[in-house]
């Protein structure tokens, strides 16, 4: 249910009224201090439970994109196999040099962008494709506990 704007109170339905140059959703009591514009049919709000909103949940899977484990032995063999010094192979793809020697040694993870971007310069596979699934949950107990079996509520 919605709120009076001046006094706080819950009402069923407001009254849009003018009060001092400002419009405001307002009760009957309050509309007094301002020219009414018009009324507001009553909410009805449907309540949805827990349960159904856990149930109204589907199936969905995701596909991600993730860098390969390997990806700085990767990049470091497929740069030597080019002849290519880091310092070079840092300018050919307009990036710092630091950041290519933080790469090659495991230190920094590139983002998605840059991964793709020295895939392409060194034709190597960096990123894969990996689907999640996110299964339908029903309502009801689960197995095992949960953090609330354990929290003690003082009365």
């Amino acid at each position: 249910m919605p709120n009076c704007d001046m006094c706080g109170e819950e009402i069923e339905y407001a009254v849009v009224a003018s009060i001092e140059g400002v419009e405001l959703n307002v009760c009957n009591k309050c509309a007094k201090f301002g020219k009414v514009i018009r009324k507001t049919k009553p909410q009805v709000k449907e309540e949805k439970t827990k349960k159904d909103l856990v149930r109204s949940v589907p199936q969905r899977e995701k596909i991600i994109q993730i860098l390969v484990e390997d990806y700085s032995i990767k990049i470091k063999n497929a740069r030597e196999k080019t002849g290519l010094k880091q310092e070079d192979f840092a300018k050919k793809i307009n990036e710092k040099a630091s950041l290519i020697h933080n790469i090659e040694s495991g230190k920094f993870e590139p983002s998605i962008k840059l991964a793709r971007k020295i895939e392409k310069f060194l034709n190597i596979k960096l990123i894969e494709q990996h689907e999640e699934q996110h299964a339908e949950t029903k309502g009801g107990s689960s197995e095992g506990f949960t953090i609330g079996d354990f929290i003690k509520v003082k009365k």
